[in-house]
Formats: C-alpha cells, sequence, structure tokens
C-alpha cells in the first residue's frame, strides 16, 4: 500500500471497511467479560490498595478485540466484493476506493495485532484469539451462507469475544464460560433476521428472531441466581434493552421487507452495548453498567458515519 498516495476519499474506505460503530460493541464485550472475571478493581483503585497497573490485561484484550473484530469485518467485504458489486456498489471494494489486495491485506494485519495483543494477557487469552480469527473467517467465507450455521458460527464469534475478556483472569474463564451463551443467542437473533436485509426476509424468521431475544432478556435477569450476580442492577438495563430491540424486530417480523429489517439489524447491532451493560452491572454494580452504557452514543454517532451492516 502506498499510504503517500492516500485521499480522504481512502482513508474514508478503509474506515468504512472496518465499520468502527461495530468495533465499539466488541469493545463492551470485553469490559463485560472482564467484570464478570472480577477483574473490577476500582474501589481498590479509589482506595489506593492498588495501582493503575492491574488494568494493562484490559488494555490489551481491548486493542486486542480491535483488531480481531476490525480484521473479521474486513474479510467479510474481501470474500463479498463481487456480490456487492452487483447489490451494494457503493461499498468501498467494488466503488473502487479501496483494492480487494490491500482490503486483504489490512484485514489480515489487524487480524494479526489482534492476536499478538491477546497473547500480552496470556496464553489462554490468545489461543481464544486464535479462535476468534477462525470463526471469523469461517464465517466469511461459508457460514453466513448457510441459514442454520451462519447465525450459529457469528454468535460463537461475539459469545468468543467476551470470553476474551473474561481471560484477563485465565482461571476464571472455565467458571464463567456459559455467559458466552447469552451473546451467542443474542447475535444469532441479529443474523437470522439479517438474512433478508437486501432482498426482504419471511416472516418465520422474525418470528424466531423475537423468540431468541425473549430467551436472551430472561438469561440476563436469570443470572441473579449467581452468588457475585444483582439481578436488580441489571434490570433496568433489560428494560432498556427491550425498549430498544423488541419493536423493530416486531416490525421486522410482521412485515418482512429490506428496510425494516436493515432498521433492525442497525438497532440490534448497537445495542449490543445494551446487553453488555446488562450483564455488567449485575457483576459489578449500576456504576460499572452506566460506563459500558456510554459507549452506545459513541457507537451511534459513528453509525451516522459509517455504515453498520
Amino acid at each position: 500500500m502506498n499510504f503517500a498516495s492516500f485521499n480522504f476519499q481512502s482513508w474514508r474506505g478503509y474506515l468504512e471497511l472496518m465499520r468502527p460503530a461495530n468495533i465499539v460493541t466488541a469493545w463492551a464485550d470485553i469490559l463485560v467479560g472482564f467484570a464478570a472475571s472480577g477483574g473490577i478493581v476500582f474501589d481498590k483503585l479509589i482506595n489506593g490498595e492498588t495501582t493503575l497497573a492491574v488494568l494493562i490485561p484490559l488494555a490489551w484484550l481491548l486493542l486486542a478485540t480491535t483488531g480481531l473484530y476490525g480484521g473479521g469485518i474486513v474479510f467479510n467485504d474481501v470474500f463479498d466484493a463481487e456480490l456487492d458489486g452487483k447489490e451494494r456498489p457503493n461499498r468501498a471494494i467494488p466503488s473502487g476506493r479501496v483494492s480487494r489486495q490491500n482490503a486483504t491485506l489490512l484485514g489480515s494485519v489487524l487480524l494479526a495485532i489482534g492476536i499478538v495483543a491477546a497473547f500480552q494477557v496470556s496464553w489462554l487469552s490468545g489461543a481464544i484469539a486464535i479462535i476468534i480469527t477462525f470463526s471469523a473467517l469461517l464465517y466469511d467465507a461459508i457460514a453466513k451462507h448457510h441459514p442454520f450455521f451462519g447465525p450459529l458460527n457469528m454468535g460463537l464469534c461475539r459469545g468468543s469475544n467476551l470470553l476474551l475478556g473474561v481471560s484477563a483472569v485465565p482461571a476464571i474463564v472455565l467458571e464463567r464460560w456459559y455467559l458466552a451463551l447469552i451473546p451467542v443467542i443474542y447475535i444469532a437473533a441479529i443474523t437470522a433476521i439479517s438474512q433478508g436485509e437486501v432482498h426482504g426476509g419471511k416472516k418465520i424468521t422474525g418470528v424466531i428472531a423475537l423468540l431468541l431475544i425473549a430467551i436472551v432478556l430472561t438469561a440476563v435477569l436469570a443470572l441473579g441466581l449467581l452468588e457475585d450476580y444483582t439481578a436488580i442492577a441489571a434490570l433496568p438495563f433489560a428494560i432498556l434493552l427491550a425498549i430498544r430491540v423488541v419493536p423493530n424486530f416486531i416490525q421486522a417480523a410482521r412485515e418482512p421487507v429490506a428496510d425494516k429489517i436493515r432498521t433492525a439489524v442497525k438497532v440490534g447491532v448497537l445495542s449490543l452495548i445494551i446487553l453488555d451493560a446488562t450483564v455488567a452491572s449485575g457483576f459489578a454494580g449500576l456504576y460499572y453498567g452506566l460506563l459500558v452504557l456510554l459507549l452506545l452514543p459513541i457507537s451511534m454517532k459513528l453509525a451516522q458515519i459509517f455504515a453498520v451492516t
């Protein structure tokens, strides 16, 4: 890549490929995983009982997820370049603003950064990063074209990303593995309904997606059965999640036309931050949940500038 020849359109094209608004939602996954690992140490920081050095693993994991998610989504457009040339000619690659070769290089560099950053935390973190990389590439190349394995594959990517956050304390991953099921089900719902965002979908798909969302809302409150999880703290965030997501999914299920489906998908993706804030507040309290929620306006602002789907 010749960086000297880059202009504004070139840089914008590369940023479009990375979906900045979506990357912010991946940061939320890491923050909730960090909370579930017991890595929340703000009280100790305030009391002077520890130092900022304890947050170094969190910083590495945030960098790791930036590379992993960014690289995975870039390869999504690399594999879809020919199809996008017919259905979405304004995207970065088919429009000619970014060559397919340069996009491939960008995606590869980002994935490498994600893996290397994860290994700075632990071998387990690095292994999870490698799993995420292969899962993302499998989805981009093959699985997304399958009505069942596509949603499941994408859900596993996000669930693994949450566990990447938990791996800030490696020993806790085996204890908290089940938390990965929540984003798996949530993303499966979004991915399922997104299959009709170009040509429209089927009502049954929307109904299934709604059922999956209902399972997610039930699950985040049912975590209150755990000794170190407070469902009352999570409840306000769960209500906000339902208010944002459910009406859009109902509209997409009733009338599965492309524009309503795209709206439901966009809201669903951005609302991942609310889902993460819900779970994070249960483990780390109301204020930490609000801290995670602060990522939402950032993601929404970026979504006005760069495409989400």
